[in-house]
């Protein structure tokens, strides 16, 4: 039976929050200490990956009793983070959906190498979004479409040097034929007016951002 969605939960910043995103139907990925997060709350990890370090002996026991696979990396000896060897596993089963949670914290090294796991997934042909308390964060590289959901302002950033041919539509300040340029602060805090918005580039990686305060 194919996947529909995919839901990874990684050791970033984590909260009640969180669970709002989980549906039935979702195959749950938990990621070192977010595998053990999904456990505290109820939930049973289709599958726990990473080297288990922010974890104790006593709660990785814990995490593979409960979790239906448990996959355990050396620390040391390993080419990913634990939320890039999630992520794959996460595209190789080629779901239509892939949604990181906690991939956001105090680690901006690590936030920042989340962020650019999008482009692994664009690469793939699958939708991915990286989401936390305050912003829902998607890679655009023809069109998308976002709808009203709760996030106050729109933003976009170019992940490439530049976005050329950005075109707005159902913003408070629609563009046509625009280009963003790296280092520039002009797409941020645009404002979703209609009930859905769209947004086409002809160039380009072009990082939408969703948030609120």
């Amino acid at each position: 039976m194919a996947i529909k969605r995919v839901v990874i939960f990684t050791g970033g910043n984590l909260g009640g929050w969180a669970l709002s995103h989980i549906l039935a139907d979702d195959l749950l990925i938990g990621a070192d200490s977010g595998a053990l997060f999904l456990i505290m709350n109820g939930f049973t990890p289709d599958l726990a990956i990473g080297d288990f370090d922010s974890v104790s002996g006593q709660e990785l026991s814990r995490i593979r009793s409960i979790s239906k696979v448990t996959e355990q990396y050396d620390p040391v000896d390993k080419d990913y983070t634990d939320t890039e060897l999630a992520f794959r596993e996460a595209l190789s089963l080629n779901p239509q959906e892939v949604v990181l949670i906690g991939a956001l914290g105090t680690r901006f090294d690590h936030s920042i190498a989340n962020i650019h796991l999008l482009v692994m997934a664009q690469q793939s042909g699958i939708s991915a979004s990286i989401v936390d308390e305050h912003n829902e964060i998607r890679l655009v590289t023809d069109k998308l479409t976002i709808r009203q959901s709760g996030y106050a302002n729109v933003s976009l950033l170019p992940l490439t040097p530049q976005v050329q041919g950005i075109n707005l539509h159902g913003f408070r300040y629609p563009l046509h034929n625009a280009k963003l340029i790296m280092g520039q602060s002009l797409g941020i805090s645009n404002v979703l007016e209609a009930a859905s918005g769209q947004i086409t580039i002809e160039q380009g990686w072009l990082l939408v951002i969703q948030s609120r305060d």
